[in-house]
């Protein structure tokens, strides 16, 4: 802040300065606080994640460029659809080796003791000895997680939803205190620009529990396979990260070369479908991505279908310049130093 006798000094002298000077001098009052020495950092986006990590490795990816990005409060990471202990304990490993262990775990509804490629990296991890706090009712933990933020939270959900169906049933009023962003469906094109729309997995496999979040009158943002199944890092950039000796993205690598079993090779190689790390970047500023507003309903195969009379959602339905989310990323991930590292 400049005080008044300044600013008359200097509004004064201003008639003797050279043009550069005036311009600096002008700056000193049209400059945004954030460029002022001693002005508060831009308020931190809270998030809430809920993965059915395990199955496909995209979610590790995901919850991975979530800790790399120094926008995000991420509040809590709930675990969904079917072993969601199995789950748990993946991502407990995975904050702590990143040094984490501030953001709780909450135990989604478990439905079955299935495991998924992941399960060698975690069969010695005991979920008892993370440092943080573990909520065995995950459900509760993210009702309680968004009704106590003072501020409208990001709800970020990248697969298929039971807890999200039945927070909404003991709790309608979450729909208020939050938005929705979430990987979801299939709207013009299937995975990897295929020209025709199929019945995607995070819809598919609970249809009741997708409609439940169409229903809610949240604001509501989804990346479909349209977008999200089209990034892949390969060459340069996937090699990047392959080489990086940061220990959260060794361990990504660590998992990923688990998940891929007997086809291990192609971790030297390439990354898999990022699908999820696109529904992180619409909690971002998203400039890279075509946005359209769409009435979108659910047919009962899991098939989306546009519907003008169907409730308006923002679907992220192309990218202007792919290229430059790839690199995005790779800044992302190689950037030295995690933010809000816990020693």
């Amino acid at each position: 802040m400049i005080c008044a006798t300044c600013t008359r000094s200097l509004l004064k002298s201003a008639g003797r300065l050279p043009h550069f000077a005036l311009i600096a001098v002008s700056l000193l009052f049209i400059a945004p606080p954030s460029l002022v020495r001693g002005a508060s950092p831009a308020a931190k986006i809270p998030v809430i994640l809920d993965t059915d990590i395990g199955d496909d490795i995209d979610d590790t990816w995901a919850l991975t460029l979530l800790l790399k990005s120094p926008e995000i409060d991420l509040k809590l990471v709930t675990t969904d659809y079917g072993n969601t202990e199995y789950r748990a304990k993946i991502v407990g490993k995975l904050l702590h080796v990143a040094g984490r262990s501030d953001i709780p775990i909450g135990i989604g509804l478990k439905s079955n003791d299935k495991v998924g490629g992941q399960a060698d990296w975690v069969k010695d991890y005991d979920l008892a000895k993370y440092p943080g706090k573990v909520y065995k009712d995950g459900v509760k933990a993210l009702i309680d997680a968004i009704m106590a933020s003072p501020e409208r939270i990001t709800l970020l959900c990248i697969g298929p939803a039971p807890n999200i169906k039945t927070a909404l049933e003991r709790a309608p009023e979450i729909a208020s205190r939050a938005r929705f962003v979430g990987m979801y469906g299939s709207i013009r094109r299937g995975a990897e620009g295929k020209r025709q729309a199929i019945p995607e997995w995070n819809v598919k496999c609970d249809v009741a529990a997708f409609r439940s979040i169409l229903e809610a009158p949240w604001d509501m943002t989804i990346t479909p396979l349209d977008t999200c199944g089209q990034v892949r890092l390969t060459g340069q950039k996937y090699a990047a990260i392959l080489q990086s000796k940061d220990p959260l993205l060794k361990a990504l690598i660590e998992n990923y070369r688990c998940w891929l079993g007997n086809q291990v090779q192609k971790a030297e190689k390439e990354s898999s479908i990022l699908f999820d790390t696109a529904a992180v970047y619409l909690v971002l500023p998203h400039d890279l991505m075509v946005m359209e507003s769409l009435g979108i309903r659910v047919a009962d195969d899991g098939m989306m279908q546009i519907d003008g009379k169907a409730r308006k959602i923002n679907c992220a339905t192309d990218w202007k310049d792919l290229s430059a989310y790839e690199d995005f990323l790779v800044r992302r991930y190689t950037q030295p130093v995690l933010p809000n590292r816990i020693p």
